[in-house]
């Protein structure tokens, strides 16, 4: 390309026009993927997130959506790259992929469809899409091979033009066909959008000075990180926890170690060997989990590019829960990555408690129904229903926790009961936040919340929560969070490890725990909800 603009010489006004710009195409494409899906997963929860990379892979800019779907991008271009030569691409291909170890994922729902941007003949960024397919029930998770389909970055589309081999072999190896090829279109087309509305971001400004802005960004998201690091004092702290889980009877203890020295920050993890259950993590969820939670900590306005990382030096132990590598299985992984976001916070707490919230419920709750439809038009059709669970918030410096809401990693949306009843054979019976759950303190922290469902036909159940032994940590002399748990009528067959089977008529209570509190109950002005 000719006339390349260099960053010294780019005007700072024209790099914020241009960074604004980004952040509107990823916000744009993540509309167009959630408008244009099929499932309830995707369209109502918002399960799904949406970037823009550089050529060589750096994340230029994230959607705000869901924190842990960056460990999903992190390596998936550069791995891609490894395998597939730029110089054969071509206008409208597409790739595909999910496997942990392969494709740079960090579980196999959450599939990934990369295109690359092409302006005038050149390869000049990619824009990237997630959603997580609720598929892959009713499968053991000893080792990633039993979870799902693996999926290697591998063209779908070459040239415009599906590959319907590629396209059949995944969707055969899918439990709800109908519903994975209408949300693959519809990552399809918002790919379509990413790649349009870059290109018309070139033609108004050139395409070299768009580039030269993409640099001049990320240099101005390590700087920020920088400065806010520097701010801090230099020190060393140590924070414990311990991770409890239906896959495993004894709680796990994690420990970090934040070093700050300078402008810089190591975070030195320790976690025993990797597991034949789903929680363990790959680097790139770790990593992500790591990057959300000290930029909230640091500077939330930094922006989620590949700069703010450069400061930051992550280590764990090969081989770690929280550093997995082939053939763990990683299902579950979000499970851990709350417990790694909370204990991150622990630490920094002991460099500066102004900034820090109590701990919150450390958990993503989950309650997953499947089976065959047993009446109506669909009878016979295989079926799967996801659900995330919000739970109690840390409680603040200044303010009590929030109640009932997705903490850290996640951040999907509360399915409506209207969707939920209208499209499966289940029922809503109780939906309300859990009295006592919340940690005490000046400031109490967030109550945990209460689903009950009834199964109007036979299904399926696999429910996981955590801080079933242990609770959610508070500040300053604050109280502890209620634990979650979950109960079935008495009626229902036992389950095991949170897997079991409900009949028609027979239900299934999920409890979420709830925050921790901030400072000590005699400083609050009003009576505090005690936790359980």
């Amino acid at each position: 390309m000719t006339g390349q603009t260099t960053n010294h010489a780019l005007d700072p006004i024209t790099v914020e026009v241009i960074g604004a710009a980004l952040s509107s195409i990823v916000e744009e494409t993540g509309e167009a993927l959630v408008r244009a899906s099929y499932s309830t997963n995707i369209k109502e929860r918002r399960d799904c997130s949406t970037a823009l990379f550089d050529r060589h892979g750096q994340t230029l800019c994230q959607a705000e959506h869901i924190p842990i779907h960056l460990g999903s991008f992190l390596d998936f271009i550069p791995m891609l790259l490894k395998d597939h030569n730029p110089e054969d691409m071509r206008p409208g291909d597409v790739f595909v992929g999910n496997d942990a170890y392969r494709g740079g994922g960090t579980h196999l729902p959450d599939i990934v469809l990369a295109e690359p941007i092409f302006v005038e003949g050149e390869l000049v960024a990619w824009t990237v899409n997630l959603a997580h397919h609720s598929d892959f029930v009713d499968r053991a998770h000893a080792h990633i091979s039993q979870e799902g389909l693996r999926i290697p970055p591998i063209r779908l589309y070459k040239a415009g033009e599906v590959q319907k081999d590629v396209q059949e072999l995944i969707l055969l190896n899918c439990q709800v066909p109908r519903e994975r090829l209408s949300d693959l279109r519809a990552q399809m087309a918002a790919n379509r959008v990413g790649v349009m509305r870059f290109q018309e971001l070139c033609a108004r400004h050139g395409v070299d000075t768009v580039l030269a802005s993409g640099e001049a960004l990320l240099d101005y998201a390590e700087r920020k990180m920088r400065a806010g690091i520097a701010a801090l004092p230099d020190g060393s702290w140590r924070f414990e926890d311990v991770f409890d889980n239906l896959d495993f009877d004894e709680p796990i203890p994690f420990a970090v170690t934040v070093t700050v020295a300078g402008d810089e920050m190591t975070l030195d993890f320790e976690a025993p060997e990797q597991i034949r259950a789903p929680i363990n993590m790959t680097r790139t969820a770790l990593l992500a989990t790591t990057y959300y939670i000290v930029k909230s900590v640091i500077d939330p306005t930094v922006l989620p590019n590949a700069g703010l990382a450069r400061p930051l030096n992550v280590k764990a132990p090969k081989g770690s829960i929280l550093n997995c590598k082939h053939p763990a299985a990683v299902n579950g992984r979000v499970q851990t990555c709350q417990r790694v976001a909370d204990l991150i916070l622990g630490a920094l707490a002991q460099a500066v408690p102004e900034r820090v919230s109590a701990c919150t419920n450390s958990a993503c709750s989950v309650a997953v129904f499947s089976g065959t439809r047993q009446t109506g038009p669909d009878a016979g059709t295989y079926w799967v229903y996801l659900e995330t669970i919000g739970g109690g918030g840390g409680a603040r410096p200044t303010a009590d926790g929030l109640d009932g809401i997705h903490v850290h990693a996640t951040n999907t949306s509360n399915l409506p009961v209207e969707a939920l009843e209208g499209e499966y054979p289940l029922i809503l019976e109780r939906y309300e936040l859990v009295d006592g759950s919340a940690g005490v303190g000046k400031h109490r922290g967030g109550m945990g919340l209460r689903r009950v469902y009834r199964a109007t036909e036979d299904c399926m159940v696999h429910v996981d929560v955590s801080r079933n032994k242990s609770r959610s940590w508070g500040l300053q002399g604050g109280g502890e969070g209620g634990h979650g748990s979950y109960v079935t009528s008495p009626d229902c067959a036992p389950f095991e490890r949170g897997y079991g089977t409900l009949r028609a008529g027979e239900w299934l209570e999920v409890i979420t725990p709830g925050g921790g509190g901030y400072g000590t109950p005699e400083e609050c002005s009003q009576a505090p909800l005690a936790a359980e």
